[in-house]
């Protein structure tokens, strides 16, 4: 058997194309494929990291923090950033975006958890 690779994290979401986009700049990643309305992708400058998204018509957000009988965060991004300056700046970026940010914070003053339009939460961190 040849080796199993990592391709790419795929968000759900109501508008694929507004989600890459929110991402892309946020990341400063460039959009690499569209399927119209269904599936966009977009990929880091040195092509070794894809996040996609797919349209779902039946999508609904997680609720942060959890909350029995909600609908469940399945997993989430973090993004590191290397000080609090830099802290900072990618969340006044985030927001600018669009993200907002959450009202439960968790991990000190290194971590912080924003929501991205669609509803999925997201993390800067500093490591």
């Amino acid at each position: 058997m040849g080796k199993i690779e990592f391709d790419a994290v795929i968000l759900e979401c109501k508008s694929p194309k507004a989600l890459s986009r929110f991402y892309a700049a946020l990341l400063d990643y460039k959009p690499r494929y569209n399927e119209g309305e269904e599936w966009r992708d977009i990929i880091s400058s040195d092509g070794m990291i894809k996040l996609a998204f797919q349209y779902n018509e039946d999508y609904i957000p997680p609720v942060w923090p959890d909350q029995k009988g909600k609908p469940q965060m399945m997993m989430h991004l973090d993004f590191k950033v290397k000080n609090q300056d830099e802290l900072k700046q990618a969340v006044t970026k985030a927001l600018s975006l669009g993200a907002i940010l959450t009202d439960a914070q968790f991990g000190g003053d290194d971590w912080v958890t924003l929501i991205d339009p669609e509803g999925h939460p997201f993390c800067f961190v500093i490591w």
